[in-house]
């Protein structure tokens, strides 16, 4: 009995983490899709929208929704500079109930280059929505 009431506990666990992921694999799909379609405030609405959001890139650490977006605002002013958008998913780690880490890999291709880098996210689920709430990426 003991060990049928162990194998439920974790095929639940499991399945909590699965539906969880596949929460933040959308996020992440549709922030894609608004970034490829060229709006910015769309591709926005997967970050906490608070001063409390932290975005720390090349120049160091930024805080702040709306910095944010100014930041991007500038660095990609219009869709040619966006180029199209992918990510790879290398890892999405639980931390705690509400808590997950997401590393990956971003991929900028536009006309003229193609750069790209790494992330890593905090993604903190708020009022039953998974937000980001620290960005790294480099």
């Amino acid at each position: 009995m003991r060990n049928l009431v162990i194998f439920f506990a974790a095929l639940i666990t499991a399945s909590v983490a699965e539906a969880q992921e596949d929460e933040i694999r959308k996020l992440l799909s549709v922030q894609q899709d608004c970034w490829n379609s060229g709006d910015l405030e769309c591709f926005m609405q997967g970050y906490l929208q608070s001063d409390d959001l932290v975005f720390v890139g090349s120049s160091g650490p930024k805080y702040g929704w709306q910095v944010t977006l100014n930041n991007y605002k500038k660095s990609y002013p219009d869709k040619d500079a966006m180029g199209k958008l992918t990510f790879d998913l290398l890892k999405l780690q639980p931390i705690g109930k509400k808590h997950y880490l997401v590393i990956g890999k971003w991929v900028l291709t536009r006309q003229s280059d193609s750069p790209q880098g790494h992330f890593s996210l905090l993604f903190e689920k708020i009022k039953g929505e998974w937000k980001i709430i620290a960005d790294h990426s480099s």
